[in-house]
């Protein structure tokens, strides 16, 4: 009999068990993958429109998994018919994490005053550091600077020649990167203190 492939029930990742999260007692979860839950805990204080928003800069992934060629409009939609079946997103309302952290808004408005050029944000998810640590080459070692068990305001913004900028920041520092698909050749663009 073959095994029912499993989703997660937060941003609807195909599950298996090197991905589950981790309950409070730090056994698995079997419900959530651990980009989205560690600790018995919700790894990430997005709303669902928030979420598809962010699933959606994953459409390459999507498609190479599927054999489809979706757009992100496309994506999105196929996000906002899904999440709707998903537990999470089916809690009381009292339990939905809600992205209004006030720590947000001074990030965001931080990161667009750093002058660099075609980088623009309107909003930052918060993300696993083992999701957004890319190794650098400096000095000619590969060093990583982000912590991969913390947890970063983060976002990605696709440049006009396939690029894309990656932002982590946190109340200390905001590091912005740049990289090809799939995180290929990232390049330390700025590590600013706070």
């Amino acid at each position: 009999m073959k095994n029912e492939t499993k989703f997660c029930q937060s941003c609807g990742m195909p599950l298996n068990d090197d991905i589950l999260g981790t309950n409070a007692d730090g056994g698995k979860n079997d419900d959530y993958c651990i980009y989205c839950y560690r600790d018995g805990a919700f790894t990430g204080d997005f709303t669902m429109e928030e979420m598809v928003e962010y699933c959606s800069m994953f459409v390459d992934e999507y498609n190479n998994n599927t054999g489809q060629n979706l757009t992100a409009c496309q994506y999105k939609e196929v996000l906002r018919q899904l999440y709707p079946t998903l537990k999470r997103w089916n809690l009381p309302a009292d339990q939905l994490p809600h992205a209004d952290h006030p720590m947000k808004k001074v990030l965001i408005d931080e990161v667009n005053a750093l002058g660099i050029r075609n980088l623009h944000i309107t909003n930052l998810y918060v993300l696993q550091g083992s999701f957004v640590n890319q190794a650098y080459n400096i000095n000619g070692n590969e060093v990583k600077l982000l912590d991969d068990n913390a947890t970063y305001w983060g976002n990605q913004v696709v440049k006009n020649d396939n690029r894309c900028y990656g932002i982590a920041c946190c109340e200390k520092f905001i590091l912005v990167s740049e990289y090809g698909k799939d995180g290929a050749d990232a390049e330390l663009v700025m590590l600013k203190r706070r």
